[in-house]
């Protein structure tokens, strides 16, 4: 267990239209979300990219230029922050994302370590949306974990169900990775692992045992239960405007700094304090 949390702030996610919900976009809209997260405790800024034109800000960006732009903008509203950065593409074509990578070296990235049939059903029984396959094969894990490699950046495994945890060892037994390890259970998604605190122990017994693990929670009031078990576990915290809108009471945020607030006290009542960002770099060995 680390005695010290690391927090994550996941500053807006891509699947949310900025016209419905209250979700950064441009740099300074970033910055300013990451610094409210940045002064509530947060010592990582996960971010996506949106695309820049006007009315244009609920497609996803690739560019390098706007990646920058926005870990720029972040730096320099957080001193020290550590970035950590979007991989998530479905399709044989993820060029853009592993030249992000490439061009920016962030200190983490994520990579998603196994397929998902990305699934939700509304309360009529219809599709929430058209039934798609979050695509991660083995080459395409390789194709990220070798980006990474070259530049530095210390990959974040997405796992979003319990096979794909176990995919994570598999990976290093084979030599695909041998740094060090960072699991992101990720739990909440309808057609993954329910965002239940009893799927924890069984998680921790899959991962690697010298690794660092976080939860990510998606969902409504219901998952702060989650966020309190994993502080109460030793593992690390993320929550953001990607993840949720909601408090355990219910009530909607408009901003990243009152859920960070949330999931700090989360890990202070687990008897924890709150990483630094240079002590998160120690944590996680980040080499810059």
């Amino acid at each position: 267990m680390s005695d010290k949390a690391v927090i994550t702030c996941a500053l807006n996610g891509v699947l949310t239209d900025p016209k419905q919900h209250n979700v950064p976009v441009t740099p300074e809209q970033m910055a300013r979300e990451a610094r409210a997260a940045f002064e509530a405790g947060a010592s990582i800024m996960h971010i996506h990219l949106r695309q820049q034109a006007p009315g244009k800000g609920h497609l996803p960006s690739w560019e390098v230029a706007v990646s920058k732009e926005i870990q720029q903008a972040i730096r320099e509203a957080c001193p020290g922050v550590i970035i950590n950065h979007t991989s998530g593409v479905s399709g044989p074509n993820y060029s853009g994302a592993l030249d992000c990578i490439r061009e920016t070296r962030p200190e983490i990235a994520a990579c998603n370590a196994g397929s998902l049939n990305y699934l939700k059903v509304k309360a009529d029984n219809s599709w929430a949306w058209p039934p798609m396959m979050f695509d991660n094969a083995v080459e395409k894990v390789k194709d990220y974990l070798d980006v990474m490699n070259v530049v530095g950046t210390i990959p974040e495994f997405e796992c979003f169900d319990v096979g794909i945890v176990r995919c994570v060892g598999m990976y290093t037994q084979v030599g695909m990775y041998k740094g060090p390890l960072e699991y992101n259970f990720v739990m909440g998604v309808a057609s993954g692992m329910p965002a239940d605190p009893e799927l924890l122990p069984i998680l921790l017994k899959l991962k690697r045992p010298e690794a660092h693990w976080q939860v990510t929670a998606i969902g409504r009031e219901e998952i702060w239960p989650l966020h309190q078990r994993c502080a109460e576990l030793g593992g690390h915290l993320r929550t953001g405007l990607e993840d949720t809108f909601y408090l355990a009471d219910g009530k909607k945020v408009t901003s990243n700094g009152q859920l960070i607030e949330a999931v700090a006290a989360c890990a202070r009542r687990a008897g924890r304090e709150i990483a630094s960002p240079a002590e998160a770099r120690k944590i996680f060995g980040t080499n810059r």
